[in-house]
């Protein structure tokens, strides 16, 4: 099982990565069959790296920064976080506030990634 720092640690790159606009960063903290789901409900679950890969390419071109709200919250081998997204999006920008789920193996990798927002979460920057 991880340790919470090692948890707190991914969370720390996954939010240095974007701030970075680092896909090969952001790509490097999921395990080879990770999943990412994002957001939850919306009908897809992508699966492997290149598939995460191409998600955080649109993510990072779309000027995306994200900002903690408050401390990981760590249980078992999930680390939840809040944050807001800041990005462009149909030519206005928008915050999007998301609740993250990651769950992280014992190599400090995540295999699950989960992002908790709809619609009522989005508002004009």
């Amino acid at each position: 099982m991880p340790s919470t720092d090692q948890m707190r640690a991914v969370v720390e790159g996954y939010v240095a990565g974007f701030e970075a606009a680092d896909l090969d960063a952001l790509v490097g903290l999921f395990a080879d069959n990770a999943t990412v789901e994002d957001p939850v409900g919306g009908g897809q679950v992508l699966q492997g790296k290149d598939a995460i890969r191409e998600f955080y390419g649109f993510s990072i071109s779309t000027g995306a920064k994200l900002a903690m709200l408050g401390e990981p919250r760590c249980a078992g081998d999930y680390v939840a976080f809040p944050f807001t997204v800041t990005l462009d999006w149909e030519g206005a920008r928008q915050v999007i506030e998301v609740i993250d789920t990651f769950r992280i193996d014992d190599a400090g990798k995540i295999t699950e990634m989960r992002a908790f927002w709809g619609p009522e979460n989005m508002k004009p920057a």
